[in-house]
């Protein structure tokens, strides 16, 4: 059956399952001289013109597009997080919410009409295999992939396939005269949460958590206690940019951080009767001191777990305002595996907040805009230019510190967005892939010569400095793709940044471990190192209000 009509049906049922219920339910009524016409729902409507058009349009119709241009126009009019997934969008979604998917374990990226390798998964089928960093895939089966312009996501799709089946890749490697085929045996690869866990000293831990994924809880838990084992006394919990994930992960979370039975989050809708999330005796840091790290793309689960922390009083939270996601969304699965993502309750932090920043049904565009908006008014950058209304004003369970729902998790410590260092120049580079282009191209010819050098991390993040072979890459390409600094002082402003983007990349590619990286640029991170001074900080406690 087309999707059309699978949409349309569910409706014709949903319609059905509505009209039971009592809010929705409209008796008939007669009228002593004639009887009125009777009253049908607004979905029983959309049945009868789908089937009109679908019995008796002039035209052949695409009934697959029509129902999905459809299903999104109707979620538009309901909040900004109700949305609609095509089935290779859901399986895309599963995948890196699931935290795992079946391949041959390589990070790769296009490069000048080739496909390279960037990374192999520890552990991997690729690794095992044999594959390396720097390695270009040309072919895939039968199938050439190189220098043809084949779509890098149908070369991912002939790279994946069902565990315990085989295939057969074709590389060419700098050095070796002919190409390398490899047969390989595809297996569950796991796609990590934690981008990064790392000791910065004795007594300090950091952890940096990208997603709220299936395993992530899981992953939290082995990297807290490895740290512990290092000595850790201190943590700092980087949800930059951490747009969420599941619920549960985000309150299986906290759990490690909160006594027993302290409120994590509850939730609350229409349809839904409150529900409440409350921590068990799973205390991972009891005592530890907690920086948690947030921005503007910290969002939904982020929220959860920032807002539990700081609503008993158990991180300091250090950043810029989140996101703003305090809307549920509960997945409903169509029978031609696409996804209906709809919006069904609320959640509230501990004290009663809100954190669902304020939207207009049906206007999509100017929510969207909200990052642009706080930018032009200086948001981003100055405290001072963030108002919450007195209404919106609750105080933390603990100490009764005052906080603030409405609109995102409001940082303890604000830290501004530092625009200085970001010129022009640098935003192109990055936008166009030069830095990761140039490090590879570099690496071509230097690899073997660096690994020799340097062989252990350590001496390489103390030692190595960015030579003007590296630099002389970056302008060119950068050149070659048009990109020129507006004047050599602005260029400059940006060039110990790109120094260090630069050698955490290198290093990243050489090491394949991704901690590496971040031990390397977040001394450039304006909130790091401001969480690196309050995490040892003497008044520490006074920000708890203790």
């Amino acid at each position: 059956m087309k999707k059309f009509g699978i949409f349309f049906l569910l409706l014709f049922f949903a319609y059905g399952s509505f009209a039971q219920t009592p809010e929705n339910s409209q008796p008939v009524q007669k009228n002593t001289k004639e009887e009125q016409p009777r009253r049908f729902s607004a979905l029983n409507k959309i049945n009868l013109v789908a089937a009109a058009i679908s019995r008796l349009y002039v035209d052949t119709l695409n009934e697959d597009s029509l129902a999905e241009k459809t299903i999104v126009a109707m979620l538009k009019q309901l909040d900004p997080h109700s949305t609609y997934l095509s089935p290779h969008e859901a399986q895309q979604t599963l995948e890196t919410l699931s935290g795992k998917f079946e391949g041959i374990g390589v990070q790769i990226n296009m490069f000048d009409d080739t496909l390279s390798v960037v990374q192999t998964t520890v552990g991997g089928p690729s690794e095992k295999a044999g594959i390396l960093p720097g390695d270009r895939i040309i072919s895939v089966d039968d199938t050439l992939v190189a220098g043809v312009k084949y779509p890098i996501n149908d070369i991912i799709a002939l790279l994946r396939g069902k565990r315990g089946s085989k295939v057969n890749i074709g590389i060419v490697r700098r050095g070796v005269a002919e190409p390398i085929y490899f047969k390989i045996t595809r297996d569950k690869i796991p796609v990590n949460s934690i981008d990064a866990s790392y000791m910065l000293n004795d007594s300090t831990g950091y952890i940096k958590l990208s997603r709220f994924a299936e395993t992530s809880a899981e992953e939290m838990k082995k990297a807290v206690k490895s740290l512990q084992k290092e000595g850790m006394k201190s943590l700092i919990l980087d949800l930059q940019g951490n747009g969420g994930g599941y619920l549960n992960v985000a309150v299986d979370i906290a759990d490690m951080f909160l006594g027993k039975d302290c409120l994590i989050v509850y939730t609350e809708g229409r349809n839904m009767r409150r529900a409440q999330e409350k921590a068990t005796a799973s205390t991972l840091l009891p005592n530890e001191r907690v920086v948690v790290l947030v921005d503007e793309s910290s969002a939904s689960a982020s929220e959860i777990l920032a807002g539990a922390l700081q609503d008993w009083d158990r991180a300091v939270i250090i950043g810029r305002r989140t996101f703003g996601k305090g809307l549920v969304q509960r997945p409903i699965n169509l029978p031609d595996k696409s996804l209906l993502r709809l919006t069904v309750a609320r959640y509230y932090t501990p004290t009663g907040r809100c954190i669902q920043k304020p939207y207009i049904k049906g206007e999509s565009d100017e929510y969207d805009q909200d990052f642009s908006e706080r930018l032009a008014h200086g948001e981003l950058q100055f405290a001072d230019s963030i108002h919450f209304a007195d209404s919106l004003q609750y105080h933390t369970l603990r100490t009764g510190r005052i906080v603030y729902g409405g609109g995102g998790i409001m940082p303890d410590i604000f830290v501004g967005l530092d625009t200085t260092l970001y010129t022009p120049y640098h935003r192109q580079l990055l936008r166009q892939g030069i830095l990761n282009r140039s490090v590879f191209t570099y690496l071509d010819s230097h690899r073997h010569e660096i690994s020799s050098k340097y062989r252990k991390a350590t001496k390489f993040i103390e030692q190595y400095e960015i030579d003007e072979h590296l630099w002389a890459i970056v302008d060119t390409l950068a050149s070659q793709a048009g990109i020129l600094p507006e004047d050599e002082a602005k260029e400059m402003i940006s060039r110990p940044l790109i120094a260090t983007q630069l050698k955490a990349i290198l290093a990243r590619n050489l090491y394949n471990d991704p901690s590496i990286y971040y031990m390397i640029y977040n001394p450039t991170n304006s909130l790091y190192l401001k969480a690196t001074e309050i995490v040892a900080s003497e008044n520490y406690p006074q920000l708890l209000g203790e």
